[in-house]
């Protein structure tokens, strides 16, 4: 077992596949930054060039468009990649896992299969080298993506007015934080549900798999019971998931309310004190 952990770090299995991982990262950065800088460029048109004359505004207009569709066409073109490439990564590296987790199966001793059961086997084989294979492809892909607009977001915000965006500053920490928290609580959800799914598939495996035993001494009830009792465990597991999911989305949103807000009073404030133009 040791040899397949060391082997199985997640750093691994990008190995084969770093130049479509970092060129991968590197379009994410575009797209982050196309949607960084146009908001800011328009705001500069607007506070220059909008305020001219006709001819000069109708001049620059061509150049303009132009501008804006090579920026977007460069986003579509690294949006494509991202979502295509990435996830054709995402699914050799779950083939890779499957492969050596498989193997692993192969060379493990009789007394292994004694203690457990081929339904359980199955889940960790199928289910979570899935869920393992869409975070190496979206995790760092979308931290990346965040990062770059965070830390972007609140440079551009600074240089508007670095009082606004201190408060606005503090309120993401304490998001951040809220957030993190929350998240360990749905992560042990999660993997609570993992363990119901891999239970379920366990007695399947046994039921299905001994259904002439079980319809000659007509134990279909009793089979039928053992069933009920997984799947309602799994939907017990699955309601608590939702609800901890369900409370990280509302409290997300609510922090995102509350930026609003003190952006429209403090805004205000500073408006009203010439500390800020509108």
């Amino acid at each position: 077992m040791w040899r397949f952990y060391v082997n199985s770090s997640i750093i691994y299995y990008y190995q084969p596949y770093k130049k479509v991982f970092f060129f991968d990262l590197f379009c994410a950065a575009i797209i982050s930054l196309v949607d960084l800088a146009f908001p800011q460029i328009l705001r500069q048109l607007t506070n220059t060039l909008f305020t001219q004359s006709k001819e000069m505004i109708l001049h620059a207009l061509p150049f303009l468009v132009i501008l804006f569709l090579i920026g977007y066409i460069i986003q579509f073109l690294c949006r494509y990649y991202v979502s295509c490439q990435g996830h054709i990564m995402g699914a050799q590296m779950e083939r890779d896992m499957r492969k050596d987790l498989f193997d692993q199966y192969e060379r493990l001793s009789f007394s292994f299969y004694d203690q457990h059961n081929t339904g359980n086997m199955m889940s960790r084989l199928v289910s979570d080298l899935f869920d393992i294979s869409e975070i190496a492809h979206h995790g760092p892909e979308n931290l990346f993506i965040s990062l770059i607009k965070i830390v972007g977001s609140f440079i551009f915000l600074f240089m508007m007015q670095w009082k606004l965006a201190l408060i606005l500053l503090i309120i993401v920490i304490v998001m951040l934080i809220v957030s993190y928290h929350q998240n360990q609580h749905m992560q042990e959800t999660f993997l609570d549900n993992r363990r119901k799914i891999g239970s379920i598939n366990e007695t399947l495996e046994d039921s299905l798999g001994g259904i002439r035993i079980v319809q000659a001494f007509t134990n279909e009830a009793i089979e039928r019971d053992k069933f009920e009792k997984g799947n309602e465990a799994f939907l017990l597991s699955k309601k608590d998931n939702y609800h901890a999911m369900g409370s990280f989305q509302s409290m997300n949103t609510f922090f995102i309310g509350l930026m609003y807000v003190v952006t429209m009073i403090m805004g205000g404030y500073f408006i009203a004190q010439r500390e800020m133009q509108p």
